[in-house]
């Protein structure tokens, strides 16, 4: 039996590392004692000098090193408690310029939606119980009425998001038959998600005609047989084709499945609820106008254009929602009592259009006149550098930006920016600086400036922006 090797003793750096016990102790970790539970602060000093380890011996097998000063350790565990602490998702200064920002969560909620959403996660609800009756009752109640006053529809249906209404609507009406699309409508929505995946997954077979550019109405005509389920017709939301194009309006293709005696679906995609050129923006397809138009079943988003939470609607015949409640899927595909909330009240404000633009976000942020943008901007400059700006390289610029969530892409609103150069390094490091503050900025570059957009910052969080723009410089300094 071979001898036991001694164990080969520790670099002098590596056994100067403090022990959990030792920062535990300290005074930056003793802080947070009824803040945070022991296990979160144990794991953050454990992390840290686990981290401190790491970079030693990478060091070492270069070169001798020395191990990090106590209060180094003790910073980076500090900051793990601090990150365990924050709130998740975490909110962000959306200083893009992008009013439906995907990345970001798309739209925000009006007060009235956050009410009822904060009232709603309070209490038990009558989520699914009828009241009158003592019976039990279907969630839908609570969103359908309102949908149906809204759009003129005879009944809706309310899903996760808008893939999910297709994807319902699919596997409803096209279940091992045919669905049939225009070629130059077989969009990516976003995600990597694509319409011909979309099909596949909900057990429709894609039956596509005519070209990208054109498709007439006798390429639909010709397609329809004993296998077709469907006709789907879908607004392109993210892109917009322009040129030598052709596609079928609407009203023939109505009259043509209405003949027929098939099912006509249209994604309108961003959720239109009212018309957008009274504030000089591209007409969208608004949701009532296609009922009244006779599509028999219209799904799009809750959480672009109409600007309440992630959520898919469906409104139309009454016979064809109900086939889609009836479908099982309908039940996985279902939002829960929080969303409902917010869509339920951000629904009601279309009752008074003419507060609409005071009372919803995304429209307000939409409609503002750009004077009012500049203005908050040129606050900004004022309050943060005063007659320091030139020196900092720092200026107010007008600036275009997008819609965003896939609609209007043509679109383009005019907005008003703090442009910053960095005195020294890259200005990509000033982005990264001001994205992991305590208040994250989200900003875009163009022309090796930083765009801090104020179309999307609203006057509550000028102070916060403020102080993040100094924090980010001085650090640069």
């Amino acid at each position: 039996m071979s001898p036991k090797r001694a164990a080969k003793p520790l670099p002098p750096s590596l056994r100067s590392l403090p022990s959990v016990g030792a920062l535990l102790e300290s005074q930056e970790l003793s802080s947070y004692r009824g803040r945070a539970p022991h296990q979160v602060i144990a794991a953050a000093a454990r992390d840290a000098i686990a981290a401190a380890r790491v970079s030693l011996r990478a060091g070492a097998s270069r070169k001798p090193v020395e191990a990090p000063a106590v209060r180094e350790i003790l910073r980076d565990a500090v900051r793990r408690v601090e990150s365990a602490l924050r709130p998740a998702p975490r909110p962000v200064i959306n200083a893009t310029g992008i009013v439906l920002h995907t990345n970001l969560g798309r739209a925000v909620l009006g007060e009235e939606a956050i009410a009822a959403v904060a009232e709603t996660a309070r209490h038990y609800t009558d989520l699914e119980l009828d009241l009158a009756r003592g019976t039990r009752g279907s969630r839908m109640a609570h969103a359908e009425p309102i949908l149906v006053e809204l759009l003129g529809a005879e009944a809706a249906l309310v899903v996760n998001n808008n893939a999910a209404a297709m994807l319902l609507a699919l596997n409803t009406f096209s279940l091992g038959k045919e669905a049939v699309v225009s070629r130059g409508q077989l969009v990516e929505i976003g995600g990597s998600f694509r319409i011909p995946e979309i099909l596949e997954r909900a057990g429709a077979v894609l039956r596509e005609v005519g070209t990208t550019n054109k498709t007439r109405l006798r390429d639909y005509e010709r397609a329809i047989g004993p296998k077709t389920g469907m006709l789907l017709r879908v607004h392109p939301s993210n892109f917009a084709m322009v040129g030598f194009t052709e596609e079928v309006g609407r009203e023939d293709l109505v009259a043509l499945a209405r003949k027929r005696g098939l099912p006509l679906v249209e994604d309108i995609g961003s959720g239109a609820l009212i018309d957008f050129t009274r504030w000089g923006l591209p007409a969208e397809p608004v949701a009532r106008e296609a009922i009244a138009q006779g599509v028999p079943v219209v799904c799009f988003s809750g959480d672009k254009l109409l600007g309440g939470p992630q959520a898919g609607i469906i409104a139309g015949k009454r016979r064809l929602i109900a086939a889609l409640k009836a479908n099982p899927m309908a039940r996985a595909l279902r939002v829960d009592k929080l969303t409902l909330a917010a869509l339920v009240a951000t629904l009601r404000l279309y009752r008074d259009p003419d507060r609409l633009a005071d009372r919803i976000p995304t429209l307000r942020m939409l409609g503002e006149p750009v004077e009012n943008v500049r203005e908050r901007a040129n606050r900004i400059l004022r309050e943060i550098f005063a007659d320091r700006a030139s020196q900092r390289g720092a200026e107010v610029v007008a600036c275009t930006t997008e819609v965003g969530g896939g609609a209007m892409p043509l679109a383009r609103v005019p907005s008003y920016a703090l442009a910053l150069r960095p005195a020294r390094g890259k200005v990509e490091d000033l982005a990264r600086s001001l994205r992991t503050g305590s208040d994250p900025v989200i900003g875009r570059i163009e022309s090796g400036r930083l765009l801090l957009d104020l179309r999307t910052v609203s006057r509550d969080e000028l102070p916060k922006l403020a102080a993040a723009i100094v924090r980010a410089l001085e650090e640069e300094s």
